[in-house]
């Protein structure tokens, strides 16, 4: 067994660049545990560079016992001051040969399939990008066998996932890897260095008292005696704000919660809901937390079976509504902003429609209005049993309302989404005069 001494290293560095034309340069050997069978393995450590990063410790072990093995990379300096970000276009085949070095504290992802493996559920490791990928689908296969006995159709999907993943490797399409690393010691391979690399990007970022908190930085108690920042939009995502307000029906206090929620493969919404005690009243209202995208969005859904009814839906209160085999569309402002499923917000039109429109009850109402509203509550109450083939459209010049994939991380064949361009007379509507978007000029 190698040890390190002081005399074996005074003078020299501990850590050197890789390299296998050193053959005294051998690593040490430790004999440890096997966790798998707990008879006696041998870990053995490499300390080494990475050129233009900085030094790991590469940890390989293997039982000779059980056959069991595994590998781990470590950092061998201190967490960063700032978190880092690499965002890297893969082109070709030949940024699969990229070096990275992925801490057990980075999130990896790939948006273009949706695909994230979150932090803490790998070992650190030293590999490529096709190594990550072959890991990754790895990782994926292994419960497919019993997946395969106790839930085939969830099984049939992750072998489609799995197959993705594959094809991934064969370069057809430009994908995106990003790896975000809030200790600041994940690193990707910049084979032009010092040269800027046009295909990564690499960005640092502040850690947030979280991520302290996950790199054990930070006790898990301290925000406890922290007061959140008036502006503080981390501490705001984790709790529940309150204020004092009147009840819309009878002007009693009241009391408005508010609450920051991200939407998966979507963005981030606030909710609003007030209750009176009074009363007894509850509103609730949804509101984009980002903001106006520089287009519209118009979502198209085809309803086809009542499950549709439970798909979640974000309605902005600028986003107009139409269902165009009833020939029915209503304007921005006309249903407040909510985030609730397909048949909530069918049961709030019919609702403003039929069952509460002043304009039909008790004298006021004219029959032949009252029985066309009826009928068209009762085709409303059809969509919602799942009896009518129809269409709804949410078209949000704001491009803040959503309506949930269900079939993600692959594409839904019932839902088409456009992008287009709001006209001038949108951003008057809107008011957004002072922002210049595509497709129209002003003439002054």
């Amino acid at each position: 067994m190698s040890v390190i001494s002081e005399e074996n290293v005074r003078g020299e560095n501990l850590f050197k660049d890789i390299s296998a034309d050193d053959e005294d340069w051998q690593p040490t050997e430790i004999e440890s545990m096997c966790m798998n069978c707990h008879l006696n393995g041998m870990t053995r450590l490499l300390m080494t560079k990475i050129p233009f990063f900085k030094e790991i410790i590469v940890s390989s072990f293997s039982c000779d016992n059980c056959s069991w093995s595994n590998t781990e990379i470590q950092s061998a300096g201190r967490i960063q001051d700032q978190g880092v970000c690499y965002t890297l276009k893969v082109r070709t085949k030949r940024d699969l040969n990229r070096e990275v070095v992925k801490a057990d504290s980075a999130t990896t992802r790939i948006p273009e399939l949706d695909f994230e493996i979150p932090p803490f559920t790998q070992k650190g490791a030293l590999s490529t990008i096709e190594g990550l990928l072959d890991r990754a689908a790895a990782g994926l296969e292994q419960e497919q066998p019993i997946r395969r006995e106790t839930d085939p159709e969830v099984a049939e999907k992750i072998d489609g996932f799995i197959r993705k993943l594959r094809e991934l490797k064969e370069v057809e399409e430009e994908f995106t890897l990003v790896i975000e690393d809030p200790s600041g010691n994940s690193f990707v391979e910049n084979p032009t260095a010092p040269q800027k690399d046009e295909a990564l990007t690499v960005s640092h970022f502040k850690r947030t008292a979280q991520h302290d908190m996950q790199l054990g930085l930070r006790a898990d108690d301290d925000l406890e005696d922290e007061a959140p920042a008036g502006n503080d939009i981390d501490a705001m995502r984790d709790e529940v704000l309150a204020f004092n307000t009147n009840c819309p029906e009878c002007n009693a206090p009241a009391s408005t919660n508010m609450k920051l929620i991200q939407i998966p493969h979507f963005k981030e919404v606030i909710i609003m809901a007030t209750n009176c005690d009074s009363c007894g009243h509850r509103t609730n209202e949804v509101k984009s937390g980002g903001a106006t995208e520089q287009m519209g969005t118009k979502i198209t859904l085809h309803i086809t079976d009542i499950s549709d009814m439970t798909r979640d839906v974000l309605k902005s209160e600028t986003c107009n509504i139409a269902i165009p085999e009833l020939e029915f569309e209503l304007g921005m402002g006309a249903v407040s902003g909510k985030f609730t499923t397909l048949e909530g917000l069918l049961t709030d039109i019919k609702d403003l429609v039929v069952s509460k429109n002043p304009f039909i009850c008790g004298d006021s109402g004219v029959t032949d209005r009252v029985e066309k509203l009826n009928a068209f509550g009762e085709k409303l109450d059809k969509i919602m049993a799942g009896e009518m083939d129809v269409h709804i459209v949410l078209d949000d010049p704001t491009g803040n309302s959503y309506m949930q994939n269900v079939y993600a991380p692959d594409r839904d064949p019932e839902i088409t989404t456009e992008k287009y361009t709001r006209t001038f007379e949108q951003n008057e509507d809107l008011g957004l005069n002072d922002m210049k978007t595509e497709g129209y000029q002003e003439d002054i």
